[in-house]
């Protein structure tokens, strides 16, 4: 039986990985924060004594896995796969990033640094088949960081605060290797459009009160997981008709 032409044991195999993998989340978002090592006897202890499943992000991986699964498919080669591959390694550290942040207005140090390794690997498997593939994605890497970079600059310069973390620059910088030039200006369009309508929201639902900070991170996390499943051109076509109030026909 086939699903959008993959073979249902993908699906399967996905769906236990998934399972696994938020377990994994859970307890690296409790260890980061406390800038504690996630492979360590604790973790020992932890399965042996009181370990506790997290249902809740078990369910969310495996959907994140199963949908990667659908939307890109598998294919016949190594070198074929490596978006998928890289975006299945990639999801669980972004949920991390989300949680806390959210939680503790911090993205850890050793979570983007993990992130940036992870992705010059990446960088450096695509040169084998393509040297621009990889250029691009150094150039990736330049604009996620510089962007947000200036705007922290600029924020301390006008506004005498931070307008942005600097585990916000940190986290683009590291994404600009896995999604390249034109995708983490995307990346970085999309999560401001939904940084300014969710704001919003919580501001006026006083979920959040207009002097408290707001973490930007789990607006890029969103806006990165839009352009895993949603095509380039799909995304680009949507931005363009809302910046220009339905002006552009493409």
């Amino acid at each position: 039986m086939y699903i959008n032409d993959v073979h249902i044991a993908y699906y399967v195999l996905v769906t236990i990985l998934g399972l696994l993998v938020g377990n994994i989340v859970g307890w690296a978002n409790k260890r980061l924060p406390e800038y504690k090592s996630i492979i360590s006897k604790d973790l020992l202890e932890e399965i042996k004594g009181n370990f506790r499943p997290r249902y809740l992000l078990m369910f969310i991986m495996s959907i994140i896995y199963i949908l990667l699964v659908y939307t890109l498919g598998i294919k016949e080669t190594l070198i074929a796969n490596l978006d998928l591959i890289k975006y299945i390694i990639l999801a669980p550290m972004l949920v991390s990033a989300f949680i806390i942040d959210y939680k503790s207005q911090i993205i850890p140090n050793r979570l983007n640094l993990t992130i940036f390794e992870i992705g010059i690997i990446f960088a450096f498997l695509y040169g084998l088949s393509n040297i621009a593939i990889t250029i691009n994605m150094l150039l990736g890497m330049c604009a996620g960081a510089g962007i947000f970079f200036l705007i922290t600059l600029l924020g301390g310069l006008f506004y005498r605060k931070e307008a942005m973390g600097f585990g916000d620059v940190k986290l683009m910088g590291a994404l600009g290797l896995y999604f390249g030039l034109s995708n983490i200006i995307i990346i970085t369009l999309v999560s401001f459009l939904i940084g300014a309508i969710l704001s919003i929201l919580l501001l006026i639902t006083k979920i959040k009160k207009t002097d408290e900070y707001i973490p930007f991170g789990p607006f890029i996390v969103i806006a990165t997981f839009i352009s895993m499943y949603i095509p380039f051109e799909t995304i680009k076509l949507f931005l363009m008709q809302i910046f220009t109030l339905g002006l552009y026909k493409g």
